[in-house]
């Protein structure tokens, strides 16, 4: 797919091909505060090489459109929880799960901690400069252990009913259960008690209808996953090294963006 730069209007700018806010570049061994995401560390955990040229370099990456149903759906997810937040009720699917005892966790800063972009959990690098930060779109409580539970809503149109063995065995899902072990390993760093079972909050699009009509149906189901945060912490170690080095990293023989760009030069210098 070919990305066209636009501005906040709309209208077609300049691609540069780099990246010009100095917060988004990191300088090897800087001592000024540098925010790491979530999602740039799964890039490093795919590319070492494109993660390099992006975070340390200032390499702009292509861009992507948006996902706008799916983005809407965790928009309004957010709200049905909030409504239950506030008046410190379980949500209609908890019950039939087997979830006794578990509201959503109200907190000050869950506003926050929902804004990936704005705010999220936030936990210092020990050792660097890099905040770790990650947009959850959700925390319920154990009421009677006091645990926090951390969940992630995901929306898909697939034909198979949601099993939790096969959705999380899925090629592609892998990435899902790296986000909620990241999750929680944020909430441990910041004090919290954080339950040992997390929830992917499935809604499954109806395609066995007579037609659209102005409506779209979702089965909704809750997949339990037992996370793990044991294997990040020698990744963490990992990324310091790449991003404190002067050496540009070696590229995942897998990526089709390092492929692409190789294979381009090849083709323009022919």
């Amino acid at each position: 797919m070919i990305n066209l730069k636009r501005n906040n209007k709309g209208e077609f700018v300049e691609a540069k091909g780099r990246r010009s806010r100095k917060s988004s570049i990191y300088q090897p061994n800087q001592t000024e505060p540098f925010k790491l995401s979530r999602g740039k560390f799964e890039d490093f955990l795919s590319c070492q090489r494109c993660f390099y040229l992006d975070r340390v370099m200032g390499l702009a990456s292509p861009g992507m459109p948006g996902w706008a149903l799916n983005s809407l759906t965790d928009e309004l997810l957010k709200k049905e929880f909030d409504i239950c937040r506030a008046a410190g009720t379980p949500h209609r699917l908890f019950k039939e799960s087997g979830l006794i005892d578990v509201v959503p966790f109200q907190h000050e800063d869950i506003d926050k901690w929902r804004d990936a972009l704005r705010g999220g959990l936030q936990v210092p690098l020990e050792g660097s400069s890099i905040l770790l930060t990650g947009g959850v779109d959700d925390i319920w409580q154990d009421q009677k252990s006091g645990e926090l539970i951390v969940v992630d809503y995901k929306s898909q149109a697939s034909a198979y009913p949601v099993r939790a063995q096969s959705y999380l065995s899925g090629t592609y899902h892998q990435a899902y259960k790296r986000q909620l072990d990241f999750y929680g390993y944020l909430l441990q760093n910041m004090g919290y008690a954080v339950a040992p079972v997390a929830y992917f909050y499935v809604c499954n699009a109806q395609k066995e209808r007579d037609g659209f009509f102005g409506v779209m149906n979702f089965d909704e189901t809750l997949v339990p996953y037992d996370w793990d945060s044991s294997w990040i912490p020698a990744k963490l170690e990992e990324l310091l090294s790449v991003v404190n080095s002067d050496e540009l990293p070696n590229a995942n023989t897998s990526c089709e963006q390092c492929a692409y760009a190789r294979e381009r030069v090849i083709m323009e210098t022919e």
